[in-house]
């Protein structure tokens, strides 16, 4: 897998010389396979609903759309290597994943965001039906 990413240029470089980190761009790779990936990306980034989506969305907000789109990208040819190798089709997370992943996390920052914005929050749990 390590050398597919680098074939296509989607590892960063690690050059060094006496200790120094030097030039960390990644090289050019093939440009037919990157231009195919870059629109297959653009394509998964806009899906509703799907773990690639909410990857982006989750990555784009942070870092910004185009390193998004990068990681998008790194991140398909990773599914794709995975689907080829063991011949098994591609279950998607879907798009809560990344909610349910650190539950106890993301209450904690909206309650603390509330907070902020002078709001006293308590909270109930839901009654399951």
């Amino acid at each position: 897998m390590q050398y597919l990413a680098r074939g296509l240029s989607y590892c960063p470089g690690n050059k060094q010389s006496a200790g120094k980190r030097l030039s960390g761009k990644a090289t050019q790779g093939n440009t037919y396979l990157r231009a195919l990936l870059g629109e297959a990306a653009w394509a998964a980034a806009r899906t509703k609903g799907s773990y690639l989506s909410a990857f982006y969305q989750r990555l784009a907000r942070r870092r910004g759309k185009k390193k998004a789109l990068v990681a998008l990208e790194h991140k398909l040819l990773i599914i794709i290597y995975h689907v080829l190798r063991t011949k098994k089709p591609y279950q998607d997370l879907g798009a809560d994943y990344f909610d349910h992943l650190e539950k106890n996390r993301l209450e904690r920052h909206h309650i603390r965001r509330l907070e902020q914005l002078g709001y006293t929050v308590t909270l109930t749990p839901k009654e399951a039906a």
